[in-house]
């Protein structure tokens, strides 16, 4: 009993129950306004978006908003951001569209239970992966790709409200047909469009400017909308919305058609979330908040899980509501709950009331959305840093634009991977000796100081770690630097730099052992960390390398090369580089080597 007793401890501990709320305590009176506005300001962005993100995904348009109102309410109760909201995306309704439509006909019951079958398995892989500690595999994508993908997100969320805004009906193609569609359609340019997207612009601009504390997108829209109402005309609205709630759906089919769909739903999880997550970490860049990558991907698990039984399909993190959300002040996920009750409000009581709110207008406000979006201070810190770096960024925004969101983020992930492998591929060789105007004499760069070296001996220090891909580069530029100097016959490496090592590389380090020793040359080693030590010792190389060849500080391997010094040589220099040196006479050519 005792026994079973000590495994159900064990087992309650290592399964933990997700932590309902973890940013209740940053909940003020303050705070709670400032959510307020900016959930009612998210609620009515979602309207038109729901509709036709859900038409995107091949599903009828209530569901859009069925998928911003209890998905929505889950990840903001469960997940780690502060401003992220999540919903439905045209990233994930692209993907659920382009693998269902193989398996059943859009917009019929069986397409539907479809969907909310690969809506709850997408949210057992996420919350699976966020219970086992997989968040940090977010971690690979790098700062660079962040703020490319906000910049390349903000010309995406532009792009796509053209057609609202000159009230023009444009295809979805490519951008370059895209381009040339609106330049034959420029002539045809609703006019009456285009005055109240520019009124929802000006009027979010200039309360931003002079009545930061009131909700200016909100106004604008009210604003937009009242001129429209005004001017009259051929204006595309928003449309009324079905007056009722989400109702409550089974997500599973047989087990079969389950299997069938285990494929299509991992590709779901794992967009999901990456597109919630680098948004989620695209804002906290700005303000400073620490994300728990596995929180949030518990808090989008249990987001899509709950849509699979409440008539929801896949959500994510959406780049355009979290960015009205900051935008409008939001301060906590209050705003994200605010949003998603506002969303079931309209839905009961003021869904009529959606057909006067002009699509012109929620596209003006949506370009001063993504205007936030774009920090060029930022991207002018990331071209000052690295070529590398802003070359990244460069094709992630580019590839936002041209080919879409979902290849962007990934394109900009696996660039980062490979000027990283090559970054790690080829470690440096620093050439070091005496600095004799410090006081301790410290071992620095040659080159940094013009210092002169012992003809004798070559003192290289290794800064990377000795792996198969950087083995072969490792051998060529030390031979390389060698060769330029062939009468030193002592090489003394310096790994201190050195944090790992693998087979190939205790290989290698034996191998060029082998090969300096039959030029009449020495290898030795210095300052290695005890894991490499460790490493070398069970691949037996220790043994291989000679004695005292391996030493633990500098000042050891100096001691241990001196006594394998040609003296005649030492007597006749006068670089007198280390400061041991100072104990040999000057000008004795052919002096005995001391005990």
């Amino acid at each position: 009993m005792t026994m079973l007793h000590e495994t159900l401890a064990k087992l309650r501990r290592a399964i933990r129950l997700p932590a309902c709320c973890p940013w209740k305590g940053r909940v003020t009176s303050a705070s709670l306004r400032d959510d307020l506005t900016a959930g009612l300001t998210g609620a009515v962005i979602v309207l038109p978006q729901g509709v036709a993100f859900a038409l995107i995904a091949g599903l009828p348009p209530e569901y859009g908003l069925y998928t911003a109102i209890v998905p929505t309410a889950m990840a903001a109760l469960f997940g780690s951001s502060h401003h992220l909201v999540s919903g439905p995306t045209t990233a994930i309704s692209v993907v659920v569209f382009t693998y269902l439509a193989a398996l059943a006909q859009p917009f019929t019951p069986h397409y539907i239970q479809l969907a909310l079958a690969m809506t709850f398995l997408a949210g057992l892989v996420q919350l699976g992966l966020g219970m086992a500690k997989m968040g940090g595999l977010i971690n690979f994508v790098s700062q660079s790709v962040m703020t490319g993908f906000t910049v390349g997100a903000a010309l995406f969320i532009a792009l796509g409200q053209i057609g609202h805004l000159l009230g023009l009906q444009l295809p979805r193609q490519s951008f370059w047909r895209f381009g040339q569609a609106v330049w034959a359609k420029l002539p045809e340019t609703n006019l009456t469009a285009l005055a109240v997207g520019a009124c929802a612009v000006a009027v979010a601009v200039l309360f931003r400017a002079w009545y930061p504390r009131l909700p200016a997108l909100l106004l604008a829209m009210f604003a937009a909308s009242g001129l429209g109402m005004l001017l009259g005309g051929d204006l595309a609205m928003v449309g009324a919305l079905p007056s009722r709630l989400p109702p409550l759906s089974w997500p599973l089919v047989s087990p079969v058609e389950l299997a069938g769909l285990v494929p299509g739903a991992v590709a779901v999880a794992m967009l999901g979330l990456a597109e919630a997550v680098a948004i989620a970490r695209s804002v906290a860049s700005r303000t400073g908040q620490m994300l728990d990558n596995n929180q949030e991907f518990i808090g989008q698990g249990l987001a899509n899980i709950a849509g699979g039984f409440t008539s929801a399909y896949a959500s994510s993190g959406s780049f355009t509501r979290t960015g009205v959300n900051l935008q409008a002040g939001g301060k906590t996920p209050v705003a994200g709950l605010v949003s998603a009750g506002a969303v079931a409000a309209i839905l009961l009581l003021v869904a009529p009331l959606t057909a006067y709110l002009p699509m012109a207008a929620v596209a003006g406000v949506l370009l001063v959305v993504a205007s936030g979006l774009i920090h060029v201070r930022e991207i002018q810190r990331i071209m000052r840093t690295s070529r590398a770096e802003s070359i990244i960024m460069g094709i992630t925004a580019l590839s936002c634009v041209l080919v879409d969101l979902e290849f962007a983020l990934f394109s900009g992930v696996m660039l980062s991977l490979l000027f990283y492998l090559n970054r790690t591929a080829h470690p440096h060789f620093i050439v070091l000796a005496p600095d004799p105007s410090a006081l301790r004499r410290p071992w620095v760069n040659v080159r940094r100081k013009g210092l002169a070296e012992c003809p004798q001996i070559k003192i290289l220090r290794l800064d990377g770690s000795i792996f198969f891909g950087a083995a072969s580069n490792i051998t060529e530029e030390m031979h390389r630097i060698l060769a330029e100097e062939p009468a030193k016959k002592h090489i003394l490496l310096v790994a201190s730099g050195v944090n790992f090592i693998d087979v190939t590389g205790c290989q290698m380090v034996f191998q060029e052992e082998t090969i300096l020793a039959k030029e009449g040359r020495r290898l030795y080693l210095c300052s290695l960390k005890e894991e490499v030590l460790d490493t070398l010792r069970r691949c037996g190389c220790m043994g291989g390398l000679g004695k005292d060849v391996v030493f633990r500080k500098k000042p050891e391997a100096l001691r241990g090369m001196l006594k394998n010094l040609d003296y005649g040589i030492c007597a006749c220099c006068e670089a007198r580089v280390f400061t041991e040196c100072g104990n040999l006479p000057q000008g004795y050519c052919a002096l005995d080597r001391p005990e």
